[in-house]
């Protein structure tokens, strides 16, 4: 379990390592693994946090950590790691009081019907990173078919109990074309040298799995993607709350660039381009129990906006840093469109274009030789 503040993200470390020796000095006191969990939980509410993300627990800890976080009237999203998921996938969650169900992890297990563990190959290496990922775009390929009955009940319950899916398919989007992926505009001027450095192979780093990534990979993939936007525009049509997330840093999605890719695909999963921007806004301040003060304009309310002179509903590109690439039919000139002209933060107005100059000067810094 981790936690996450808005109001004390610089004490994480202390706080982590603070609850680790609290955690560990109960465990030597043998006491009871649920009891230390929801000692763990209030003792991150004592240190800041407003709620806590769940990567993989015993299911006897989770339902109390959960039980504790929910009688605390903190918020809770789950990652469900696949070591973890086989004891519990995320309906099970859910119906324990999960507010928000992380990435896809746990979904399609919910819905196994001819066994249920996915079927790994005999070699499967977890701690291999490309194994990891290879097979994670195979599992939705495994469980129920769309709109079968088993698929429909999982979205009712879901939808009954309130859960709230923030999918991030961006993040895995290099996995279904690479090269694309490698090969994006703003990696040359707004993705930091070191960023780029992460995100190339490497056995010992998270999410660096590219070392032999197949035709098969991408095509199983691809797949993948087919599924699971399925899924999620059924939840939506059901009446379930999707948020937005991009979950960047990681598989070469550059801050401020993926959250506008995952607009893009939501659209290619059949969302209408006003349910989208809705998932982006309202839905997200719901979750966060926010509403009352973000999320919509209304009087009263944050004046948190984004002010563009193009029409995204039309055209979601033009949200961009680098804004949209148009040709003058007049002239046969290539430009790009304006894009946002300021963002309004709090009421605090900020030019948009300052900004991403400040940037791009920052990466451009980054470059120069020593």
């Amino acid at each position: 379990m981790t936690q996450y503040s808005s109001a004390a993200q610089k004490q994480t470390r202390t706080i982590e390592c603070r609850l680790n020796r609290e955690t560990a000095e109960a465990l030597h006191r043998r006491t009871p693994a649920a009891d230390v969990a929801r000692a763990w939980v209030r003792a991150a509410q004592r240190n800041g946090a407003d709620g806590v993300k769940f990567l993989g627990a015993d299911p006897d800890v989770f339902a109390a950590a959960i039980d504790e976080v929910n009688r605390l009237g903190m918020g809770s999203a789950y990652h469900h790691a696949q070591l973890a998921v086989t004891q519990q996938h995320a309906l099970r969650s859910a119906e324990l009081g999960l507010r928000s169900i992380e990435h896809w992890y746990g979904i399609p297990e919910a819905m196994f019907e001819d066994r249920r563990v996915q079927s790994y190959p005999s070699d499967y290496n977890y701690n291999d990173e490309q194994d990891r990922f290879g097979q994670a775009g195979r599992l939705w390929q495994q469980t129920a078919a769309p709109g079968s009955p088993i698929w429909k009940e999982t979205i009712a319950k879901l939808v009954k109990l309130d859960v709230t899916l923030n999918p991030t398919m961006v993040i895995y989007e290099a996995s279904r074309d690479l090269q694309r992926a490698q090969r994006l505009e703003w990696h040359a001027e707004y993705s930091m040298p070191y960023m780029l450095k992460s995100w190339e192979a490497n056995p010992r780093v998270h999410g660096s799995f590219f070392f032999d990534w197949t035709s098969e990979d991408e095509i199983a993939w691809r797949r993948n993607y087919q599924l699971w936007m399925r899924f999620l525009n059924d939840f939506k049509n059901a009446g379930g709350r999707v948020g937005v997330g991009a979950d960047s840093g990681f598989i070469l999605n550059t801050y401020g660039f993926g959250y506008i890719r995952e607009f893009e695909l939501l659209l290619e999963a059949g969302f209408h381009p006003l349910e989208v921007l809705r998932a982006a806004t309202l839905n997200g301040a719901q979750l966060l129990r926010m509403d009352r003060d973000i999320g919509t304009i209304a009087v009263g309310k944050k004046a948190d906006l984004v002010l563009v002179q193009e029409n995204p509903v039309r055209n979601f590109k033009v949200l961009y840093g680098t804004g949209h690439r148009i040709v003058d039919r007049k002239t046969g000139k290539s430009e790009s469109s304006v894009g946002i002209r300021y963002t309004i933060k709090d009421g605090v107005v900020y030019d948009a274009k300052q900004l991403l100059q400040q940037v791009r000067d920052l990466v451009a810094a980054k470059k120069k030789p020593t």
